[in-house]
């Protein structure tokens, strides 16, 4: 069986992408194991001259480092995705590296009509970052609309159609998983380029 680390993209308390990930726990239960992890508690990401990260961002590499994959919820903030996030993403590519070629799933709930679409694609192109480098499932995003009334009292989905569709999705993340294993090529390269990637070299163009 598989297993993956689901990370909620947001410190809101009552969070419709938490219900998602956890709706996804439950229903997926019997093809992959599945722990959903809190991102909040991280500070805000910020370079020093120790490169020191957070141990909360550690636990949370090393969890991703076990895992088969990753799937990550996004709400959207301003057509963006979420600070939280992104500061989290900074810290698990500081010094440590452990999305690199690891295969991520993306899905997003917003109380809107569009589903977080617009963050999930800003989400999408950090996620190809060179620091990152996430084997992303591509041209597939599941986009939850108008979540504040998608969920029934026990946390299902109340539309069979959006159902079915995180099903076919989740369907193609277990086999993209698969297919992923066997790109061997890329995953040494990006390993060879991890291991001489500094941050103090210049070479991201960072702001300091």
């Amino acid at each position: 069986m598989k297993k993956f680390v689901a990370l909620v993209g947001t410190n809101t308390v009552k969070s419709t992408n938490r219900k998602l990930l956890q709706y996804m726990k439950k229903r997926y239960a019997d093809d992959a194991e599945i722990e959903v992890v809190e991102l909040k508690g991280l500070p805000i990401f910020k370079k020093t001259k120790e490169v020191f990260i957070p141990q909360q961002a550690r636990d949370i590499a090393e969890k991703i480092d076990a895992a088969d994959g990753v799937i990550i919820g996004t709400p959207e903030y301003d057509h963006s995705i979420p600070a939280l996030l992104s500061s989290a993403l900074a810290w698990l590519s500081y010094g440590i590296h452990p999305l690199m070629d690891k295969p991520v799933m993306i899905v997003g709930t917003s109380y809107g009509t569009l589903g977080a679409s617009r963050a999930q694609a800003q989400l999408r192109q950090i996620l190809d970052s060179p620091e990152l480098k996430a084997t992303v499932l591509p041209s597939s995003e599941f986009l939850l609309g108008h979540s504040l009334q998608a969920f029934d009292e026990n946390g299902d989905l109340k539309s069979a159609t959006e159902s079915q569709k995180l099903d076919g999705l989740f369907d193609d993340f277990l086999e993209f998983i698969d297919l992923t294993e066997q790109l061997d090529n890329s995953k040494k390269l990006h390993e060879q380029q991890a291991a001489s990637f500094t941050w103090d070299n210049g070479t991201t163009g960072d702001d300091e």
